[in-house]
């Protein structure tokens, strides 16, 4: 973990919490909206099932952020709005082709932003964080992914290459709304920099981020 040589106070550690649940919240239910859409094209029954199943379970995860900003005297509305411009800009910029691009967003794309909760969690208090790792915790959704698109290239390896490209621009989507929303809420952002930051602390966070991209894309079957 970073050392930070700059403090922050107890009301700007507070801010940042309810920014980083205000994220993950509004994060969760776009994923319910996605996985809800993604059922519906499924191309088999038991695929819609699974979608269906996992787009439920995004929602519970909603519902236990929302209660947790509840308890802290936080409307979840209100601590989810200033996300929802990026957000929504980064899923219109990566709306995908097809149902195959729109696994590959899910794995590849939320599971970056994931690492990033996580690695954030690291800063917050005990129980904030254990409610990120929680929320966070897999639906089911990789492993589901993972067999389909293996398949999918294992029936036509021409798609592979098509495939990689689309999971590399959306991490790098992923890395520009990142830094949008660092630089729009401050307590978030101090909580990451805070006023003196370990570089090398930050160089190894990227190295752990770049390592598991890479881990999630070979499991796909693709070159990262």
């Amino acid at each position: 973990m970073a050392e930070w040589t700059d403090p922050m106070s107890d009301e700007e550690r507070r801010q940042a919490v309810i920014d980083l649940l205000g994220v993950l919240a509004y994060g969760e239910l776009t994923a319910f909206e996605r996985l809800a859409v993604d059922a519906r094209h499924a191309p088999t029954l038991e695929d819609k099932a699974a979608l269906a199943a996992m787009a439920v379970a995004e929602f519970g995860h909603f519902r236990t952020v929302r209660d947790h900003l509840n308890a802290m005297g936080v409307e979840a509305g209100t601590a989810m709005a200033p996300f929802v411009g990026p957000l929504d800009a980064f899923h219109d910029s990566t709306a995908p082709a097809d149902w195959l691009e729109s696994l590959v967003k899910a794995y590849v794309g939320d599971g970056f932003a994931a690492d990033f909760y996580r690695e954030v969690a690291e800063y917050v208090d005990d129980d904030a964080r254990a409610l990120v790792l929680d929320v966070l915790a897999d639906t089911g959704h990789a492993r589901f992914a993972v067999d389909h698109v293996r398949l999918a290239i294992a029936a036509d390896g021409a798609i592979a290459g098509r495939l990689a490209l689309w999971a590399r621009r959306l991490v790098g989507e992923a890395l520009v709304q990142a830094q949008r929303i660092a630089v729009d809420r401050d307590a978030l952002a101090r909580l990451l920099v805070g006023g003196s930051v370990d570089l090398a602390a930050v160089g190894q966070l990227l190295a752990r981020l770049t390592q598991r991209h890479t881990e999630r894309m070979a499991a796909l079957g693709l070159t990262a």
